[in-house]
């Protein structure tokens, strides 16, 4: 299995983050809202620390993992023949990873989840409809590992992809070598989008970033990116669980952001992390509370500890 391995290198089979970074965890409450209510608004985040006594009317659920097993860390050869070399597909073992994510998912989290929002890379697409289909089976048949033949009821949970959940756009993620050499990265979402399970797309949402990051983003840029777009989505849809399916470095930070002081070294593939916060209505309007860090260290593919004092 390949692993996300937060120390300061690439190599083949493990990806190494040069600073050590931190970010946010799940959350574990069902909401009482199914869906946003268009005429209801949300209010600008408060302090946890400000908040008063009065009890949240509940709380808001949002994962964020990592993509399941990449062909090129399987099949090195892979690289040299294919005309995307910077977008590997999931292997096989990568579809049933995802897969039997999905089906945890369902039947441990204690939650449905109504919005789905992954990154345009292909194989975040491929996690997601995997997952989104355990999700969504209309019996949870035990001995299916894939999404292959696996009936769904569409009308459960809606997916999007996210341009803000992309990889890290520079080297350190991908090699040189194999980005390409006219700058065109080709991602048609209309393309994508058609590989999700039919029925499950929402076309009609505006998508928070309008266009992939640009070439050479730096490390710092894109784990503002990370921490940002985990923040918009979930203020866009404050009455919704969201599962955020995104890249190592994604997961990483969405722990330590909210998990002040703590430095993730490992990220699994299918690795995730539990957030939740507070969501207090008042009239018409929402305000939430901080996110809080639900995962326990390694229960989930993340390992992570406190950071030592320099």
């Amino acid at each position: 299995m390949e692993k996300v391995l937060f120390l300061g290198t690439k190599s083949a089979n493990h990806f190494h983050v040069p600073h050590p970074f931190s970010f946010f965890l799940y959350i574990n409450i069902k909401s009482p809202f199914s869906f946003l209510n268009p005429n209801t608004h949300f209010l600008s985040l408060i302090q946890s620390n400000k908040m008063d006594s009065s009890p949240p009317e509940f709380y808001q659920n949002v994962v964020v993992m990592r993509h399941g097993d990449r062909i090129d860390n399987i099949e090195p050869l892979w690289v040299s023949t294919a005309t995307r070399p910077w977008d590997p597909p999931l292997a096989h073992e990568g579809r049933v990873r995802s897969f039997v994510t999905g089906r945890k998912f369902r039947q441990s989290l204690g939650y449905p989840f109504q919005r789905v929002f992954v990154s345009p890379f292909l194989r975040c697409v491929q996690t997601a409809a995997e997952i989104v289909t355990a999700l969504s089976a209309v019996e949870d048949d035990p001995n299916a590992l894939t999404a292959d033949d696996v009936p769904i009821d569409p009308s459960k949970l809606k997916v999007s992809v996210e341009y803000g959940l992309c990889e890290m756009m520079n080297r350190e993620a991908i090699r040189n070598e194999v980005a390409p050499k006219d700058g065109n990265w080709g991602f048609d979402i209309s393309e994508r989008e058609a590989m999700l399970p039919i029925g499950t797309v929402d076309n009609t949402i505006e998508r928070i970033y309008k266009e992939l990051p640009q070439w050479e983003e730096p490390v710092s840029r894109t784990r503002a990116r990370y921490e940002q777009i985990v923040k918009d989505l979930a203020d866009k849809y404050p009455t919704q669980n969201l599962l955020l399916v995104t890249h190592g470095e994604g997961v990483g930070v969405a722990l330590t952001s909210s998990k002040i002081g703590y430095t993730v070294y490992e990220v699994e593939y299918c690795g995730f992390v539990e957030l939740r916060r507070p969501v207090f209505k008042k009239d018409e309007s929402f305000t939430a509370g901080e996110f809080e860090v639900l995962t326990n260290n390694g229960q989930t593919g993340v390992s992570y500890a406190q950071t030592p004092e320099q």
